[in-house]
């Protein structure tokens, strides 16, 4: 079984085909049982975020795995088929891990270096895990990942070639000036209180505003929000989704990220919140600065052309990372992705080769049994003391002409090309295809 992920992302679809591709989190787990059901796919995982759409597989043949998974990401995202596939990429084995290491780094998101997809691709594996589309590798390959991760924004500097989606955003909202500086003292409202609203509610809190409203459909997650984020002259409250409008024209700026499948703000919306606005507080020097994280969009496009309104969205922020400076650590990162893809590969390969060591041991063992029965009648005035010593002398035979060969072989088996030695002891000593086997697939064996 090998390896594959198919997928579309920021760097190889516009924002408006992402935006359609987008998969809602209810239909996630669905798609995985089709995914193990299809015939090339023993094991599946999908990481969909703001700026990704991604569908891994263990598959036993490439291009059914190919069709197979396309095809699904189509069915799924209500994308077609023909229209999808001009932006989908294609990554196998090596490349694949290679894939969702840099990805786990930060180094192919959108702001390099952010480290909010660590969070997105623990909440992939525990989907995974949950819907039981995650074996061996799957779990091997996902844990693995956010330790390359963790290990990247620890051991080099790649937080400072990039941020979060919300601070860059806020960043592109301020027009260069500090964020700390030009948030002081502004009344903020946050849409929703998922992963990324809650990070935007954090950030906000931080940079020094007054006030800071959370509006969200079930208001208890809400207020459990606000709770955390009093203090420090800030005033945090929580409000049912239904009041957003009304909050909306006390806000200098909003962030919104709700994960709903239509538009939250319609441009109909802003106007009245603008009208509303101004007869309330007079006219503004500086306009509504809103910043849209979601994917699909939560604020209507149509907010760019609407006078007194700054919208940041995911398109604008995809036009202004293209230009963002890269810092000398990313080549770091590079290095140490590069590093955790052999060793990965190289303990990969080297598993392919312990069902077989352990059937090959197990074969020795019976062989040691029956020489034993075999001396139990040949020489049957043997005490408990002497039949013990001779056991334990041929075991120790046993594992000495053993010991080498199994070691050597495992090394081998790591190496690239090193598959073919499992095949190759089961040659040589004749080993049931089946027993190793069931060493292969335990849980199959006590069915």
């Amino acid at each position: 079984m090998s390896l594959l992920v198919v997928g579309l992302s920021h760097r190889s679809a516009p924002v408006s085909v992402l935006e359609r591709a987008s998969l809602a989190p209810e239909v996630r787990g669905k798609l995985l049982q089709d995914a193990v059901g299809a015939e090339p796919a023993s094991e599946a995982a999908v990481l969909s975020t703001c700026n990704r759409t991604e569908l891994y597989a263990d598959v036993d043949k490439f291009h059914a795995g190919v069709a197979e998974l396309s095809s699904l990401l189509a069915r799924y995202s209500g994308v077609g088929l023909e229209e999808l596939t001009p932006y989908l990429y294609v990554h196998y084995e090596d490349r694949a891990v290679h894939h969702l290491f840099s990805v786990a780094c930060g180094l192919d998101s959108m702001v390099v270096g952010e480290g909010q997809i660590l969070g997105q691709i623990k909440d992939a594996l525990a989907v995974a895990q949950d819907q039981h589309t995650a074996g061996r590798l799957m779990n091997d390959l996902f844990q693995q990942a956010l330790r390359v991760g963790k290990r990247a924004h620890s051991e080099t500097g790649i937080d400072r070639a990039g941020q979060s989606l919300v601070t860059f955003g806020l960043e592109q909202l301020a027009a260069g000036r500090p964020v700390a500086e030009w948030m002081r003292g502004r009344r903020a409202l946050v849409i929703g209180a998922g992963s990324m609203s809650s990070l935007a509610a954090t950030v906000l809190a931080r940079a020094g505003v007054t006030e800071l409203v959370i509006a969200n459909r079930t208001l208890e997650r809400a207020r459990r929000l606000a709770a955390g984020l009093h203090g420090g002259g800030l005033t945090a409250r929580a409000v049912p989704a239904r009041d957003m409008p009304a909050e909306l024209p006390h806000a200098d700026v909003a962030v919104s990220c709700t994960g709903a499948t239509g538009l939250v703000l319609t441009a109909g919306d802003l106007a009245a919140a603008l009208a509303a606005r101004a007869g309330s507080r007079g006219p503004r020097e500086e306009p509504m600065a809103l910043l849209d994280l979601a994917m699909p969009r939560d604020i209507d496009a149509a907010a760019h052309r609407l006078e007194g309104v700054r919208l940041v969205d995911i398109e604008s922020l995809a036009e202004a990372s293209a230009d963002a400076p890269m810092a000398a650590d990313v080549d770091k990162v590079r290095g140490i992705v590069a590093d955790e893809v052999a060793a990965f590969g190289a303990a990969q390969r080297a598993a392919t080769i312990t069902p077989t060591v352990v059937a090959l041991r197990a074969m020795a063992a019976d062989v040691v049994a029956a020489e034993m029965a075999r001396l139990d009648g040949r020489l049957p005035g043997l005490d408990a003391k002497q039949r013990a010593e001779i056991t334990q002398t041929v075991r120790r035979v046993v594992d000495k002409l053993l010991h080498a060969p199994t070691v050597r072989v495992k090394q081998l088996a790591g190496e690239p090309g090193g598959a073919g030695y499992a095949d190759a002891l089961r040659e040589l000593f004749d080993l049931d295809p089946q027993t190793v086997a069931a060493v292969s697939n335990p849980e199959q064996e006590r069915q």
